[in-house]
């Protein structure tokens, strides 16, 4: 028999942050935009492979421009966050994303255009990722108070993955019916709704921290803070080395459908919603969870190591499925580790800065590993592309292990792992 009563309490608990009219607000006005953003990123990875023959290289040179300039302008970002009024820069980050996808919308209509043209207007689109992602990120924490902040980057979380699930088959949908110039213009149009969101919100309620003084060396100061925490560090550098070589599915993903299955453009998308369902069920759990540990992070890196396993060796398409479900649940359980980890230890006046370092790691190491396994994958297969990811997660979790080892027995020879207890008896929540 169904305990309802305690159903209905797991529901409160998952969905607590609901509770508070401005993240409600956040909540459904990303929802719409980031739907139209993988429009974009599924159509643009198509556009390439339709206009290169299939080539990888060329997916992995796309890739690498449209994570480019997290990587390079990310700590400074990071900083522009910290010093400004986040819900002012939002703004004004989504009005530069809406031009760039309209942009790219006319480049699309023209039906052949030169394909550096494309890779011009993917590098604009990650400008405005560089600067949104600390600011949205840290942004998120100033809506809710400290007993949410869990839930509401874990909630966050189920966000960006729900909308994987939408976005990619009506992306499939639309290239095959309209043509790739009408995701790029639907996704300009979806912008719309944060704005209103951002605009609509009470800035009285918003929980807004210490702006960063205008002073010199503020970038380094950023990362002497992260290197000198270790629950700051560890999670960041692993995050550094699965993020360059275990996250790059756009570069891998299509090849595999394509070359190793048989599929078409509109299995690619079907199967990149299936990895999505996926995260957005590790989403839901984590919403739930009242600690988070090192033990966590280095786990969760296993998990998405051996799920990368998996996908090399799935020989159908049917069980590719089914792989991918459990691809996109660890996937994003390392995601969702790492960040509950990294924006709960950090002081709020460098949240910002941190945050982008993160997102440096995360999206900006794609410029790296994008080419790479696009050269790896265009020699040997996209098998070994995943291959190639797994090992990264396994040195992660090693390294991860070790290094919270040698930081414990330096402290105490009894000391337990470093714990982040949701609670409000807990100091060092950011208030």
């Amino acid at each position: 028999m169904i305990d309802r009563a305690r159903m209905h309490r797991g529901v409160e608990s998952t969905l607590r942050s609901f509770e508070i009219r401005n993240f409600r607000l956040f909540f459904g006005g990303q929802l719409v935009s980031q739907v139209g953003n993988w429009l974009t990123l599924i159509a643009q990875t198509l556009f390439v492979l339709h206009l290169t023959d299939n080539n990888a290289v060329a997916v992995g040179v796309l890739t690498a421009c449209q994570f480019l300039p997290v990587l390079v302008l990310g700590a400074w970002a990071g900083l522009v966050a910290d010093r400004t009024d986040k819900r002012k820069l939002l703004l004004w980050v989504q009005v530069f994303a809406m031009a760039q996808s309209f942009v790219m919308a006319g480049l699309a209509f023209m039906g052949n255009p030169p394909l550096l043209a494309i890779y011009g207007v993917a590098m604009a689109g990650g400008v405005a990722t560089a600067f949104d992602n600390p600011a949205r990120r840290s942004f998120v924490v100033e809506m809710v108070p400290p007993t949410h902040v869990q839930n509401a980057v874990s909630l966050n979380s189920a966000l960006m993955t729900s909308a994987r699930v939408i976005g990619p088959p009506i992306a499939g949908l639309l290239i095959v019916t309209s043509g790739y110039g009408w995701c790029f213009a639907i996704d300009g149009l979806t912008y719309i709704a944060v704005l209103l969101a951002y605009w609509w919100m009470n800035t009285d309620e918003i929980v807004k921290t210490e702006s960063a003084p205008q002073a010199k060396g503020q970038i380094r100061e950023g990362l002497r803070y992260v290197r000198s925490e270790v629950d700051l560090w560890v999670p960041l550098v692993m995050t550094a080395i699965i993020g360059t070589f275990a996250m790059n599915f756009p570069v891998v993903f299509p090849l595999f459908v394509k070359e190793n299955l048989g599929g078409t453009d509109t299995t690619f998308t079907i199967l990149y919603a299936v990895v999505a369902l996926g995260s957005l069920g590790a989403a839901l759990v984590t919403a739930r969870r009242t600690s988070i540990s090192h033990r966590d992070v280095v786990r969760g890196s296993v998990w998405f190591g051996v799920s990368l396993i998996v996908m090399a060796l799935s020989p159908s398409l049917a069980t590719t499925f089914l792989a991918s479900l459990f691809l996109g649940f660890t996937s994003i359980l390392v995601i969702t580790t790492t960040t509950a980890m990294v924006q709960l230890n950090t002081t709020p006046m460098m949240r910002g800065r941190v945050l982008a370092l993160q997102a440096m790691v995360l999206l900006g190491s794609t410029p790296i590993g994008g080419p790479l396994l696009g050269v790896v994958c265009e020699e040997f297969g996209a098998r070994a592309g995943f291959l190639v990811g797994a090992v990264a997660c396994f040195v992660a979790a090693a390294w991860g292990a070790s290094a919270v080892r040698r930081v414990t027995l330096v402290a105490s020879s009894d000391a337990p792992a470093a714990t982040i207890q949701i609670g409000p008896a807990v100091s060092n929540f950011p208030r």
